[in-house]
């Protein structure tokens, strides 16, 4: 009959093998992990500021045509503002601000 060996000692012979083949993967996995995790944090940001620059466009568009459109309904043939009055009025800008607002709700 062979010698029993308790589980225990085999244990004991094993866990430095163990450690010596499992630490140097479990590192790789975990420097793998962590490289994945900043490169997805990096495409997100990039992504977050290509949809900030689009929107910044569009406000701009619509601004520059909410101006266009108050000059061409502002003025009567001769290129003076149209007054209901006859009275010559001042030349005034329109007070359009154009914000972009983030998803958080906070101007930039």
């Amino acid at each position: 009959m062979p010698p029993v060996v308790p589980p225990f000692l085999i244990g004991l012979i094993v866990a430095p093998l163990a450690k010596r083949l499992f630490k140097p993967l479990l590192g790789g996995v975990v420097k793998a992990s962590v490289g994945i995790a900043m490169e997805v944090k990096k495409a997100a940001h990039e992504a977050g500021e290509g949809i900030h620059d689009l929107a910044a466009e569009v406000a701009a568009d619509v601004v520059a045509a909410q101006i266009a459109a108050g000059e061409t309904e502002g003025n009567s043939g001769d290129g003076q503002p149209a007054t209901g009055h006859g009275a010559k009025a001042e030349s005034r800008t329109p007070k359009i601000r154009a914000t972009a607002v983030s998803a958080t709700g906070k101007a930039h």
